[in-house]
């Protein structure tokens, strides 16, 4: 009571300060998106159970490959990439705890001592006496800006939703990168039995260099075989090399993907490696928004666009800051602290835009049409989405029984290639008949082992179009 006697403003002010509960600007909801029922190429896949379904966290355990699960685990703590994300995240997190600082007083203390001189004289006489004197004040100060419109509540709703967005890109970044390494370890790993491959090749080739020269001195063969023969060895001692450089760059992406030189980094080789391609379970296509970071990201920025229309709307209202100040001023220190040195002050603050010729207008509608661009963006993210589930299924699907039929054909051109070898030792046939069979069954080897690598990279690129680890 005793301060509404001294201040009969205080009533007033506590009554508008109720009706900070006002937000002006657009309330946030979930833009649509085009998701169907189901996949269009889910026909006999596997469908995900409630217990069974894309796995969280470490997706790669669906490998079962203990050297993938070690080098997977180092992305996110190594990969520069990554880091630089989260770098980004603590930014945005901070931006938010600054913003809800903006919502609370600020208070502020000063402490000041100065000693001045003064002139005074006559012009007549042109003399002068100067005087000196000290000032000194010790001065606490509190200011508080009532959110009035929501300015500042959309301002932290805004900021976020922009860390939340934050947040999602950074799993988005370590999801690609640990993508990203499971390719190229699939791909290096196929290479190894590819080297395997050509090092058989040749060794057989150069036998049969051998054979043919013993003949082709026994004048039992011509100086064509000979030739035919040397330049399949030739070929295949290309392409071995050819493989090896190919490796060793597999391996280089490898070392920079875990934050490492590639000079200090190597993987040994492994020609018996056993590839295994894990059944991903495939859910509805709704359960995508949520599994995606990317999407996620999408839609949080969605959000953070949304709550920047309010904040741009509120210009159009006034600002109200109530300020408090107190404290002592004198010209002695030592007797600063007195009544009589006291002062105080108290009072609001309303502070509004009367004419800008449309410049506030113009920031309104410039956040609305920024609104309206994130929220096309995230329809196409949710449609990019699911033309890459859609595209990874139906290959993985038709990968499957391509398999089989090339490892038909490399039984076919094993068994042809021993038929005609032994026709050729018996001098029913030239070498050229050797040569060709051989070649194709090198060639059925090739694609065989290429589709396997495809295939391994195609579920890896599944799993990361349906969200990876993210939740």
């Amino acid at each position: 009571m005793f301060l509404s006697r001294r201040l009969p403003f205080v009533p007033t002010l506590l009554a508008v300060a109720l009706l900070a509960g006002c937000t002006v600007g657009p309330d946030y909801h979930t833009p649509t998106a085009p998701v169907p029922v189901a996949f269009k190429e889910a026909d006999g896949w596997k469908a995900a159970q409630p217990a069974d379904a894309t796995p969280r966290g470490q997706w790669w355990a669906l490998y079962q490959d203990p050297v993938l699960a070690g080098l997977l685990d180092q992305v996110s703590l190594n990969n520069q990439n990554v880091a630089s994300y989260a770098a980004q995240y603590r930014q945005a997190l901070a931006l938010v705890r600054g913003s809800q600082a903006d919502q609370l007083p600020t208070v502020s203390g000063t402490l000041a001592s100065t000693r001045s001189q003064t002139g005074s004289g006559s012009s007549s006489q042109g003399t002068g006496q100067g005087g000196v004197s000290n000032a000194h004040s010790a001065t606490l100060s509190l200011s508080w800006e009532a959110d009035l419109w929501g300015k500042l509540r959309r301002t932290v709703e805004e900021n976020r939703a922009s860390a939340e967005a934050s947040a999602a890109q950074l799993a988005s970044a370590t999801l690609s990168a640990q993508s990203s390494l499971a390719q190229d370890y699939f791909q290096l790993r196929l290479l190894d039995q590819q080297l395997a491959l050509y090092r058989e090749t040749v060794a057989t080739y150069q036998r049969y260099v051998e054979v043919t020269r013993n003949k082709y001195d026994a004048e039992l063969t011509t100086r064509a075989d000979l030739a035919q023969a040397q330049t399949q060895l030739e070929g295949a001692q290309a392409s071995l090399l050819d493989t090896t450089w190919q490796r060793a760059q597999y391996e280089h992406a490898i070392a920079l993907l875990i934050g490492q030189a590639p000079a200090g980094f190597s993987l040994a080789a492994d020609p018996h490696w056993q590839y295994r391609v894990p059944q991903v379970p495939v859910g509805v296509p709704s359960r995508l928004l949520e599994r995606r970071p990317d999407i996620a990201a999408a839609e949080r920025q969605v959000a953070a666009a949304n709550a920047a229309v309010g904040v741009a709307t509120a210009a159009y209202y006034p600002d109200l800051t109530l300020s408090a100040s107190g404290g002592y001023q004198g010209s002695v220190f030592s007797k600063l602290v007195n009544v009589p040195n006291r002062f105080w002050s108290i009072g609001p603050s309303l502070a509004g835009t009367l004419l800008d010729f449309g410049a506030t207008r113009a920031s309104v509608e410039q956040a609305q049409a920024g609104y309206d661009a994130q929220v096309a963006s995230y329809r196409q993210t949710v449609l990019s989405g699911l033309g890459e589930v859609e595209d990874y299924l139906v290959q993985l699907r038709t990968q499957a029984p391509e398999i089989d039929a090339r490892q038909r054909q490399v039984a076919a051109a094993e068994e042809s290639a021993r038929v005609t070898l032994d026709q050729y030792d018996a001098g029913k046939i030239d070498y050229l008949d050797v040569a060709t069979t051989q070649a194709t069954l090198l060639s059925a080897r090739q694609s065989l082992l290429t589709l396997v690598s495809t295939q391994m990279v195609t579920s890896v690129e599944l799993i990361a179009a349906l969200g990876g680890g993210w939740d």
